[in-house]
């Protein structure tokens, strides 16, 4: 439906809305604040409010919907219900506040000031401490908190202790913590002017939407309204160009397959096409999914012919490939060794083989024979073999059960592979040395690997099984991703 809102008459500044009571707040440059209600396939306002000193700078709904925290910027705090009682309110004196949020459990509130501190009260309004923002260390000059967004966990964690709570200022500071106390914040300069900043439904994918300047013809450089895309660990996964002047917001579909941008006078809608974890095998399907309140990911194994299907749960899925009957699972371990685990099941979910290594895989492949995990610095195969394809004299002699030398290689992506003398042995902490030209992306078939990496260079690795022979391709400028 397509409806206009009258009932302000100043320009409309912060807008909230309430998802499980579908009900939409509105203020204006005033102070004036509207809750509108849809009733009968059309929307009215269910209550007004104007406290006639401030402005209001942020309001945001707890996580069930039920209390609404306004805040303005003289440093007045109101806490309403849902049907419109006051619950508390509280002047905080000599503090400019300029956005508020809610933890997940509602039971934190989180006050932005004007002065680049973050303070932390209860839900009853008494205070607790001032957050410790190490993004700030070293910056001298005057920035703006642009943005506190906290993924209130209803479509369960990517991981357990997943970082969930992130923090931006202007200058493109910005920190991702597990709690507003967290010590160890994962600390990111995003090169931006930063407008904003949201989580997508599954708290996976953070966008940070703003302007920044990137290298043009010749020595020229151009500035580019642009939202960048950051795991919650981090990682950098993806940059989107818009065109226009401004890009002042940016906000979420409900099931984060789109994401929509306020350019100018204009909304701009980007598809967004998630990094599932799944594969296909012997006609089964396998994925991987988060489910609130459990800690493992849900793997399911459906067959879609009988539409069988069965159910495991495997902590910390990474990656998942497939290839003929079986599929690789990579997960990591729950302890501090930093290995990575490599499981091999077969198409009805029985694990078959599982290897541990000491690389963090980007990127997985598996082909009928042979399991390749790259990290950005190396390249580590294993070569698996079919219980199909042991003969009756390799199961008695137990030939299929080979050495390690001869059944996974690691090696550093700048070395030249060989099959001969020691290249068998796993050394790790080479493969782990630092590159200029870092791996991006690998894929492989039966007899060839390629490696891409990041300048544009494709390794293919022909006979990859013992290194035997490799060659390099450049790809031109304009087709690098």
């Amino acid at each position: 439906m397509n409806q206009t809102l009258e009932g302000h008459s100043g320009a409309v500044q912060v807008i909230a809305w309430n998802d499980h009571h579908q009900k939409l707040t509105t203020s204006d440059q005033h102070g004036l604040i509207i809750v509108w209600m849809l009733y009968k396939g059309s929307w009215y306002e269910e209550m007004i409010n104007n406290r006639n000193k401030s402005v209001v700078r942020g309001m945001k709904w707890n996580a069930e919907g039920g209390k609404i925290c306004i805040v303005y910027e003289d440093g007045a705090v109101i806490v309403g219900s849902v049907d419109g009682n006051r619950l508390w309110g509280k002047e905080l004196k000599g503090v400019n506040l300029s956005c508020v949020e809610w933890s997940p459990d509602g039971r934190t509130i989180l006050f932005g000031t004007t002065k680049k501190e973050i303070h932390v009260y209860d839900a009853a309004g008494n205070f607790c401490s001032k957050m410790n923002l190490q993004c700030l260390e070293n910056v001298t000059e005057v920035v703006k908190l642009v943005g506190i967004t906290w993924y209130n966990g209803a479509e369960g964690y990517a991981e357990q202790e997943c970082p969930c709570l992130a923090v931006c200022f202007d200058v493109g500071r910005m920190q991702i913590m597990k709690a507003e106390s967290d010590d160890g914040p994962v600390l990111i300069d995003t090169g931006m002017q930063v407008m904003c900043i949201r989580w997508n439904h599954t708290g996976t994918v953070l966008a940070v939407a703003g302007s920044q300047i990137f290298p043009a013809s010749g020595d020229s450089s151009k500035e580019w309204n642009v939202v960048q895309f950051y795991s919650p660990f981090g990682e950098h996964l993806r940059s989107l160009k818009v065109p226009g002047k401004q890009l002042h917001m940016c906000a979420w579909e409900g099931s984060s397959l789109r994401i929509s941008l306020a350019v100018d006078s204009f909304i701009y809608f980007a598809n967004v096409r998630p990094d599932y974890k799944w594969g296909y095998c012997s006609n089964t399907v396998v994925f991987a999914y988060t489910k609130p309140g459990r800690v493992e990911h849900v793997v399911v194994f459906w067959d879609v012919k009988s539409n069988d299907r069965i159910v495991k749960y495997v902590k910390h899925v990474m990656l998942i490939a497939s290839c003929g009957d079986h599929c690789v699972i990579v997960s990591k371990t729950d302890d501090a060794s930093g290995q990575s685990i490599l499981i091999l099941f077969n198409s009805i979910g029985t694990p078959m083989d599982t290897k541990y290594i000491d690389l963090e895989p980007v990127h997985v492949a598996l082909s009928h024979t042979h399991v390749v995990a790259v990290s950005r610095t190396a390249i580590y195969t294993w070569q698996f073999k079919s219980p199909k394809k042991l003969t009756a004299l390799e199961m008695i002699h137990g030939a299929g059960k080979r050495g390690k030398e001869s059944r996974e290689k690691v090696f550093h992506v700048d070395d030249v592979p060989s099959g001969a003398g020691d290249a068998g042995q796993l050394d790790f902490r080479r493969a782990q040395a630092s590159t200029r030209d870092m791996i991006c992306c690998a894929c492989i078939s039966d007899r060839v690997l390629v490696v891409g990496r990041e300048s544009g260079t494709l390794q293919v690795h022909f006979s990859f099984a013992c290194f035997g022979n490799e060659t390099r391709g450049q790809l031109p400028a304009d087709r690098k991703s």
